[in-house]
């Protein structure tokens, strides 16, 4: 069953933000993780969106979700887009 990590991110600096995204992607694939969407401009629909970015991650199954997130490969590049944004994030489950 596939598991989509949502981030809504809010970025406060650029330079610290650019640290995270230099190493992201090649980590993502490493674990399996597939970029879907990276959109700095959504189409508000309902409510409000008070964000800068959201990116939608798909992972073939939770282990895999697990096994990136706490990976020290992750966790080490983490640290800069927490230092550089606030970030909303969620984690759900496909429905297949």
């Amino acid at each position: 069953m596939s598991y989509y990590f949502i981030a809504q991110i809010r970025i406060k600096n650029e330079i610290e933000y650019q640290k995270y995204l230099d190493n992201a992607e090649d980590i993502f694939r490493k674990y399996k993780g597939e970029y879907l969407s990276v959109d700095n401009n959504p189409q508000i629909v309902e409510g409000c969106w008070n964000y800068t970015r959201t990116v939608l991650i798909r992972f073939n199954n939770k282990n895999d979700f697990d096994e990136w997130y706490n990976s020290k490969d992750y966790q080490d590049i983490l640290k800069h887009r927490l230092k550089a944004a606030d970030c909303d994030t969620i984690l759900v489950k496909g429905l297949n």
